[in-house]
């Protein structure tokens, strides 16, 4: 019998990622890309299909198998046994960061149809819990200037801009701008 005020809870978690998440975790990525690119490239132009999830997939496994840092982690969201989403961390690698205080979320992505669920809010913080365990005191990321969602998502949780700014060239010249947020981790 349940305790009286206690009624069923979601089977959701973060953990660190397996080699064998993979292919899910590229079907996350995937499934978002039209959303992440649009504006910048023609939605026909953006990959899709079991070869693009193939491919990424074989290049998630090999990062998590051989990471380039022992400090690099990708972190999976889970709705049950099922990876809802994903986020990757590394030390900084910006010119002004020093890689051994300042870690980088280098994505943070939850599939489209599991959105707005909490997932992404325990993916930022396992993230946050990850890099100070890796001893970072402060974490930085990149987002599209015009991308408010998920400037809001992160200055709601303690992010804030700290003036940098850069501008990525994509496919066919299309040109990206992108500001850092950092937060403070201790």
């Amino acid at each position: 019998m349940a305790a009286q005020g206690s009624g069923p809870t979601a089977d959701v978690s973060v953990r660190v990622a397996w080699a064998d998440d993979a292919a899910a975790v590229a079907r996350v990525q995937v499934a978002s890309w039209p959303e992440q690119y649009a504006g910048l490239v023609d939605p026909a132009d953006v990959p899709s299909g079991p070869e693009v999830e193939e491919r990424a997939a074989e290049v998630w496994r090999t990062s998590m198998v051989k990471p380039g840092d022992a400090r690099n982690r990708v972190l999976v969201a889970l709705e049950r046994n099922r990876v809802v989403g994903f986020a990757v961390t590394a030390p900084g690698a910006d010119p002004d960061c020093d890689p051994v205080a300042d870690g980088e979320l280098l994505e943070i992505c939850v599939a489209p149809a599991d959105r707005r669920l909490g997932h992404g809010s325990r993916l930022l913080q396992a993230a946050a819990d990850t890099l100070v365990a890796d001893r970072f005191t402060r974490a930085v990321t990149w987002l599209r200037a015009e991308d408010d969602v998920r400037r809001r998502f992160l200055t709601e949780a303690g992010w804030a801009p700290d003036q940098a700014h850069r501008e990525l060239e994509g496919p066919g010249g299309v040109r990206a701008k992108q500001v850092r947020l950092h937060t403070a981790l201790a």
